[in-house]
């Protein structure tokens, strides 16, 4: 393995040396996600593998290429599981590739985001140099840490060689209901339900239908059963149903057209916007799916409705990327962002427009 980490060096200083731009690449499961791709392709998963699971201590460590399927499957043959459920778009999604996106599945909400997860990370920065950040046990990671930083860097401070992430058990019972509702009344109970302690794992309105998946103890989910009445949903078609709308093969994502992530306070009223509509995460996330690309003035229209409710809009697929994929950042926080940049890639090689 040290030979293939020395193969990745030499490819990135000579990189820096010519000021040509390097592609981090996995498996090419997020390759549409954000700005134009640019560069020779850096592959990763050559550098693949578990180094450590201690499934005591809830962690597990693992080489940039590693398949995450292969780290579920270690998970689950010891009743454990990535609480934040990652999205692989594909069969040959890398844990490199996870953390890079950072993009959370319907667990989220109750659970936490990618970044909550992030333990330690082992980077190789535009010197060719090895940085390790964090660590293994939640003691040595107190605080913002800069292996927080990496997830959602879209692989723009370095190539993450190794990263180490918290897990958790797999929940003793779950049970998923369906209620008939309008928009406006599932976000009302959304709100009103997480006011209580329901064993609420993830929540999803479409077309007139909000369904909920409840995990815990069971007495916890039978109680929530009583409690909140619907239809239950057979363990098979529950499972398949929250796989869907986690990998997007929901009938809600399907076709042409664009596709925006809004992403909104929980509590935010319903978004008038030209569209169909699909509200995971109580209301804190909300998919837009529009029949044509959107342009410059109907990007800012959306962003602008978003923005005057507390949040911020991407456009997740499809469409012109001319309009900007993410909703630009607030000036102070563009400035770190730059200076990070320039203090773990100097010559600007990776992924140089991945973001911008």
């Amino acid at each position: 393995m040290q030979a293939i980490v020395e193969q990745f060096r030499q490819q990135i200083l000579a990189a820096s040396a010519a000021g040509k731009p390097l592609r981090l690449r996995g498996g090419g499961t997020k390759d549409w996600y954000g700005q134009q791709l640019e560069g020779d392709v850096l592959d990763t998963r050559a550098y693949a593998g578990i180094i450590d699971y201690e499934p005591t201590e809830l962690v597990i460590t693992a080489r940039c290429g590693t398949p995450l399927a292969e780290i579920e499957a270690a998970l689950a043959a010891r009743n454990q599981m990535l609480a934040f459920e990652p999205p692989h778009f594909g069969p040959d999604a890398t844990v490199g590739g996870v953390v890079a996106s950072a993009l959370s599945g319907p667990r989220r909400a109750s659970a936490g985001a990618l970044r909550d997860f992030v333990l330690g990370a082992v980077l190789m920065d535009g010197h060719g140099e090895r940085l390790a950040f964090g660590g293994q046990v939640m003691k040595n990671v107190a605080g913002y840490d800069v292996s927080r930083l990496l997830a959602g860097s879209l692989g723009t401070l370095g190539l993450i060689l190794e990263v180490s992430l918290k897990v958790l058990p797999l929940p003793l019972r779950e049970a998923t209901l369906r209620v008939a509702c309008a928009e406006i009344a599932a976000l009302r109970m959304l709100n009103e339900w997480a006011g209580k302690p329901l064993p609420i794992s993830a929540s999803c309105w479409h077309d007139g239908v909000l369904t909920v998946r409840l995990s815990g103890a069971d007495a916890a989910v039978s109680a929530a059963l009583r409690t909140l009445g619907g239809e239950l949903l057979a363990a098979d078609d529950a499972a398949a149903f929250w796989l869907a709308v986690r990998e997007q093969t929901h009938a809600f994502f399907a076709g042409a057209g664009s596709l925006w992530r809004l992403s909104l306070p929980p509590h935010a009223s319903a978004v008038i916007l030209k569209g169909r509509q699909l509200i995971e995460w109580g209301g804190a996330q909300r998919w837009l799916k529009l029949d044509g690309d959107a342009d410059a003035g109907s990007a800012r229209h959306i962003r602008q409705a978003v923005a005057a409710l507390g949040g911020h809009a991407t456009l997740f697929r499809g469409g012109d990327k001319a309009v900007g994929v993410f909703h630009p950042l607030a000036p102070a926080v563009a400035t770190i962002h730059q200076r990070l940049r320039q203090a773990f890639d100097p010559a600007g090689i990776f992924n140089p427009h991945r973001m911008y």
